[in-house]
């Protein structure tokens, strides 16, 4: 770790990852677990999606403490058909469930064009371009959809109803690293709102409703409000079709059941994640991965354009000696990393 005078320390990607895992230990998690989630956190500090990184940590960690997610869960792996894989996640992390499920997967859409994978009784999964990027890496096509805790209004209502129920998916390319989009139905996630309360600074206009229905750009009414859908009634329609994939499909609650993400109460949210992954031959022929770089040159040949995730795999790039992370956030870290999480954890220390 090097200092900097801006306020900021310069932490590299593995050092992130150690510093993560031994959050996550130390707030009662257990090692095969923590090294899964930490991975993930790594991931998304390079690539500059800090509000998924080690701002989120402290929640996975106080999670872990109170019993919200189980830190010793071992999720279960089940074959339901040649063509689908399922994973009980035992109300433990989402991401040692969806790792224990991608080998079978990329195995089942490489034997029969397209599979799916079904992560069940789950936790918060962080960044799906993390998943994604990893079936895409592997020559397949990858979507993937997550339901989360209530955020989002029903069109026409006020009170929090869907998740913001993001969707990842993920295009293997000719040459360089996969094109990968990771989105949520809101047009920010919840854990923006959590960052700007937490820094004391207003919102944007056009993110959140107060507990009124009405704008605004104060987070903490926002916390007690809804996050606006992107694109209006189409959101709330692409968040009630992710509801369907990652909570119906998985057996797991809709949102409108789930207990929050933000907070230690109401026990688990037992909550899915849904994957799909395509071997593109199958479907698209050998031209596949040539026509998707002529797509992609069409795009890219009026001046000013980009292809989406650009600004994530420059992040990548600069941050290759090391991210700048906040020095009151590593502090914070370092605390969790040597004391656990503050949350009364006695009932729940099955270490």
């Amino acid at each position: 770790m090097t200092a900097r005078q801006s306020g900021t320390t310069i932490v590299t990607v593995d050092e992130i990852e150690a510093l993560a895992a031994k959050a996550l230990q130390s707030s009662h998690v257990s090692p095969a677990n923590a090294a899964s989630v930490a991975r993930s956190i790594a991931y998304a500090e390079r690539d500059g999606q800090q509000i998924v990184g080690l701002s989120y940590l402290p929640t996975y960690c106080d999670h872990a403490a109170c019993g919200k997610v189980d830190g010793f869960a071992v999720p279960e792996l089940g074959i339901a058909a040649q063509g689908g894989v399922r994973v009980d996640a035992k109300t433990g992390f989402a991401h040692p469930a969806i790792e224990l499920g991608l080998a079978p997967l990329i195995e089942a859409a490489r034997r029969q064009g397209i599979a799916a994978l079904s992560v069940g009784n789950s936790y918060a999964c962080g960044s799906l371009g993390y998943f994604v990027e990893t079936l895409a890496a592997q020559g397949l096509v990858a979507l993937m959809a997550a339901n989360a805790s209530p955020s989002i209004a029903v069109h026409g209502g006020k009170a929090p109803f869907f998740g913001t129920n993001p969707l990842g998916f993920a295009i293997p390319r000719q040459s360089g690293a996969p094109l990968v989009i990771d989105q949520s139905s809101s047009v920010v996630a919840r854990v923006a709102v959590n960052d700007a309360l937490r820094r004391g600074v207003p919102m944007p206009p056009g993110w959140a409703l107060d507990a009124d229905g009405q704008p605004t750009t104060d987070p903490a009414e926002a916390i007690n409000g809804s996050l606006l859908p992107i694109g209006g009634y189409k959101g709330a329609g692409l968040a009630l079709f992710v509801d369907i994939l990652a909570g119906a499909l998985t057996g797991s609650n809709f949102s409108f059941e789930a207990s929050s993400f933000g907070d230690c109460n109401g026990g688990p949210p037992r909550t899915g994640q849904f994957l799909i992954a395509i071997d593109p031959a199958l479907f698209g022929g050998a031209g596949f991965a040539a026509r998707v770089e002529m797509l992609f040159a069409a795009m890219l040949s009026e001046p000013g354009t980009r292809l989406p995730g650009d600004r994530r795999l420059a992040a990548r790039k600069a941050h290759a000696d090391g991210v700048a992370v906040d020095n009151a956030l590593l502090a914070l870290i370092k605390h969790y990393a040597h004391h656990g999480s503050p949350v009364a954890t006695a009932s729940h220390d099955k270490g």
